[in-house]
Order: structure tokens, then C-alpha cells, then sequence
């Protein structure tokens, strides 16, 4: 996220994320009065978009997934998802290269009827109603705050820096009056273009299109916009953004200095086609099914 990496250095949250158990473990054998070897993890996936897909935020993530991997394999009992969105299969497929096949059969996506399913691993009593199960806050509360961080926005006073210093991986210059075009295929829809870019000296304008004819290069009124065309200030914040590509074909994201006749423009930059994985896309498609039949029973 991007707030928690404006606010917190890199090397804190390693730090704090490389010693899960320590400090939880001793506080539940205080509690509990016996020792947790295993741990049961719930994801809620609700609300999920190419928003999230920031690339340094989700390298942290990897990375912090790595740490648990390589030192905490045992620790984790189930992995259990919920309300998975459609991007999942691609959000899987970005950090399943990290996971053990021990692992990764651990990772259990349920459909509509997960408030049923969780309660088949977890004792109700212990699940918040929120949730499916029995479990409130003293005052009442469903969603079990106390218990429960929510999460949200980091506020902008707890940043420590604008932006995080990025590392990128190709280069090139678009001189005065002039366009650069870069194409990558695209073979089947679904797949996610990510980006993410800088320029020096001046703002640049950015586009992404689609091409309408193989093979051959096409001017951009000849191609279909699929990401509309804009100057961004891309010298004083770098620019990101990601597209899901509905359909397959060449899609070009275009640098646009037409606009300028005194000044070329070097722009800095990294773009990736994030892949979604076939085997958890057809399990989604699955449970896609099953909950449109239950949705039409209920109808």
C-alpha cells in the first residue's frame, strides 16, 4: 500500500514481519495457557482492485511472504479466502513462486456459502457474526474491533516521505515533436498490463491502445484507445496504472512529446503483463458457477 510505505521505512517492516513469533505466542500462552503451534488464517478479499497491484507495495509483500515462507512454513494450519474477486487467479499467480507445494495446499478459496464453510474448521463461538459465527465485541459489536483490527488509510501526518525511491528497469528518449510507441502481445483476456513511469525535466503525455491491424505500424487515431491519452507530471510524482485487457491483441502504450517543440523527454520505466493461473482461474470459474446457482435459487 502506498500509504504504509510512505510512513513505514522498508527495513521496519521486515523487521517487525520477521519475528511473528515471538510476541504473539508468548502473549497467547499467557492467555490460553498453553502453546500455539498453528495458526488458521482468514483472508477477506473484499474490494480488491487493480488499485492494489501498486508494484512496489506488492514486492514488499512478496518479500514479507517469503520471510514467513522460509522461516514459519510449519506455523500455518489453512490459508482460507473469501469473497475472492476475479483477479484473483492473477494475484495468485504473482506470488504462488514463492509458496512450497506443502503450502500452497494449504490455500482453500471458498464461494458463496463460505460463512457455512468456515465453520466446518472453526468453532462458531470463536468466529465473529460478521462472519457467520457467535462472537461480539462486550458492547455487541458483529465485527469484533476489539479482536480485529480494521485496517484502513494510513493518515497523511504519519508519513515519513513523499514517495518511495523506485528502481526501474528500461529507458528511453522521446525526442521534441515526436511519439514512442511500445507493444506488448497479449494472448488471451484477462491477462493485467501494470506500469509504472518517470520522466525528467518536463511532464509527458501517456496512452494505451489497442491495435486494429497486425503487423504494421499504426499511428494512434488508427488504433483503439483503451487507456485515454493525458499529460502527466511525471518529473515531480512518478505515474503507475494497470489495465485488464478484455480482449487479446497487441496493446501499445504510447509516450506522447508531440505537444513539446523545444524539449526531448527521457522517460524511466518498468511494465509487466501479470498472468493469471490457469488452475486457480478454473477453480474460480467453479465457484463462480455454483454461486450464480445459488444466487438464482434464492431469486
Amino acid at each position: 500500500d502506498k500509504n504504509v510505505t510512505a510512513a513505514v521505512p522498508i527495513s521496519c517492516l521486515q523487521f517487525f514481519t520477521s519475528r511473528p513469533s515471538l510476541f504473539p505466542s508468548l502473549s497467547l500462552f499467557l492467555k490460553l495457557g498453553k502453546t500455539i503451534e498453528n495458526i488458521i488464517m482468514v483472508y477477506d478479499f473484499e474490494g480488491l482492485g487493480l488499485k492494489h497491484f501498486w508494484k512496489p507495495g506488492v514486492d514488499v509483500y512478496i518479500e514479507i511472504l517469503g520471510m514467513f515462507e522460509e522461516n514459519f512454513p510449519e506455523s500455518l494450519k489453512y490459508l482460507f479466502i473469501i469473497k475472492a474477486p476475479k483477479l484473483f487467479p492473477i494475484t495468485y499467480n504473482m506470488v504462488k513462486h514463492i509458496l512450497s507445494e506443502h503450502t500452497r495446499k494449504k490455500i482453500i478459496i471458498f464461494g458463496a456459502n463460505w460463512k457455512e464453510d468456515l465453520q466446518k474448521y472453526i468453532d462458531p463461538a470463536e468466529i465473529p457474526m460478521m462472519y457467520g459465527g457467535t462472537l461480539t465485541d462486550p458492547d455487541g459489536n458483529p465485527k469484533c474491533e476489539s479482536k480485529i483490527c480494521p485496517g484502513g488509510d494510513v493518515p497523511p501526518k504519519y508519513y515519513v516521505r513523499n514517495q518511495l525511491k523506485q528502481q526501474y528497469e528500461h529507458s528511453l528518449m522521446v525526442n521534441r515533436g515526436s511519439s514512442q510507441q511500445l507493444e506488448y502481445e497479449i494472448l488471451f483476456p484477462g491477462c493485467v498490463l501494470r506500469w509504472q513511469f518517470m520522466s525528467e525535466g518536463s511532464d509527458i503525455g501517456f496512452g494505451v491502445y489497442l491495435k486494429t491491424k497486425m503487423g504494421s505500424h499504426q499511428h494512434a487515431g488508427e488504433m483503439t484507445e483503451v487507456h485515454s491519452n493525458q499529460r502527466y507530471n511525471a518529473h515531480l510524482v512518478p505515474e503507475d496504472g494497470t489495465l485488464t485487457c478484455l480482449d487479446a491483441g497487441i496493446y501499445v502504450l504510447r509516450f506522447d512529446n508531440t505537444y513539446s517543440y523545444l524539449h526531448a523527454k527521457k522517460i524511466s520505466y518498468t511494465v509487466e503483463v501479470l498472468l493469471p493461473d490457469k488452475k486457480w482461474e478454473r477453480k474460480f470459474q467453479k465457484l463462480d458457477e455454483q454461486t450464480q446457482k445459488v444466487e438464482n435459487n434464492h431469486a
